[in-house]
């Protein structure tokens, strides 16, 4: 099936063979590449924007917690944080109930950045779909949902 042809153009025996885990995880994949280029500071990682985007959603962590997270070494993940720390995007402070431990927080610059981000994200999400028929948008409104169904098993 071409980019440009709506389901309703292929034929029925194309469109019952299976789907290649090959050409949905490349589809996939490029997508998400697309997606992750736009952002709000384009010299900043992949790496040190999830420890941005995982602090937004899930609060403050200790570095630990951050590098268990994002599966990556606590040094791995300390040179992160060091680096988003002097760009101002993260704070460091001392756990209230254990002082031996050291909580990472989002300033407002980091969230800020964040908020960016996701904002381009969407505006260009909101202008691909935009652009696809009501058939097409139909068609991935459905494969959305199966989707978060098989990131789930």
């Amino acid at each position: 099936m071409s980019s440009s042809d709506s389901p309703t153009d292929v034929p029925a025996e194309e469109l019952e063979r299976d789907i290649s885990a090959a050409d949905f995880r490349m589809a996939t994949f490029r997508l998400a590449r697309r997606l992750r280029a736009e952002r709000a500071i384009d010299s900043m990682s992949d790496g040190q924007f999830a420890v941005l985007a995982a602090l937004k959603v899930f609060g403050p962590h200790t570095l630990g917690e951050l590098a268990e997270r994002e599966r990556v070494t606590a040094p791995s993940m300390n040179r992160t944080v060091n680096c988003l720390e002097e760009l101002g995007f993260l704070s460091r402070t001392a756990d209230e109930s254990d002082r031996r431990k050291v909580n990472i927080a989002l300033t407002d610059e980091g969230l800020a950045v964040v908020e960016e981000t996701v904002r381009r994200r969407d505006a260009w999400l909101d202008e691909g779909l935009a652009a696809l028929t009501a058939d097409q948008r139909r068609t991935l409104a459905a494969a959305s949902e199966i989707m978060k169904e098989l990131a789930t098993r």
